[in-house]
This record gives C-alpha cells, structure tokens and sequence, in this order.
C-alpha cells in the first residue's frame, strides 16, 4: 500500500509519526505509525502533514517526498543513519542524495528529522508513495 504524505502527520512535541484517521469536534483523531494506538490531538496541537513540508536548495525548495525518494536511490534497502549520527555522516548521505542542498539553511537538526521520518515510512509504511497530483484529480472541484 501507498504512503500518502497528505495523511501523514508530525506533531510537536511527540515522537514519530502519525496517520490522519478522521476529524472530531474537539481536535484530530489520528494512529501512531509505530503501534498503532489512536490518540486524539486537540486544535492547540501543532499539527503538520509531511506533504506540506519542504527542504532549501540551491534551486528554491525541494519537497519532502522528493527527498524521501532520492534518500532511498541512494540507499536501497538500508536504512538511512539514526539522528544520532555524526553530522559528517549525515551531511555526508544528504550531499549525495540532494547534491544542491543549502547548507545555509538547511541544518544538521532537520536532517535529523528527515532521516528519522524516512526511516519510520520504511519500516512502519511504504517508500511508495501516492502521487499528489492524481489525489488532487480525484478530488471532486466544488461547485460554486
């Protein structure tokens, strides 16, 4: 099955990643990649899907799944280095996945996050991913 980065959440302050379930009055009821337990996150929560999120280059920004991908080229199967590499390491994996990366803005701490997210996708979800585009067709347009 095809990981849907729209549906994939991070939340600040919690650790990993979440899976959009559905909407309730007081907040998001969401499922934890890891072990599956649902939680409710209230509208205080700072919420943001990974679709939404994107990495500095040379160029302008790079989309988060773009990233993933790229990561797992040069990767294959292995699993990316833990946010408790070295920063040699882990400048050293980006330089060759995303060669014009801005080291001016983008840090060693969100590579963290990065490698993190991309090794929970491979061992809780898919490295495939849903095409945002197609989803977009799929949604209906709403009628003025």
């Amino acid at each position: 099955m095809k990981t849907d980065l729209t549906k994939t959440l991070s939340v600040s302050g919690q650790h990993g990643l979440f899976h959009y379930i559905a909407q309730s009055r007081s907040g998001a009821i969401v499922e934890a990649f890891s072990d599956k337990k649902r939680t409710l996150f209230d509208f205080k929560s700072k919420i943001t899907t990974l679709a939404d999120i994107s990495i500095y280059t040379e160029e302008g920004e790079m989309k988060l799944q773009q990233v993933f991908e790229k990561l797992h080229e040069v990767l294959g199967d292995a699993e990316a280095p833990t946010s408790k590499a070295a920063p040699e390491e882990l400048k050293a994996l980006f330089a060759k996945a995303v060669p014009d990366y801005d080291a001016d803005r983008f840090y060693v701490s969100h590579m963290k996050k990065v490698v993190d997210w991309y090794n929970e996708i491979k061992r809780f979800a898919s490295l495939e991913f849903t095409d945002p585009e197609a989803a977009e067709e799929e949604t209906p347009a709403e009628e003025a």
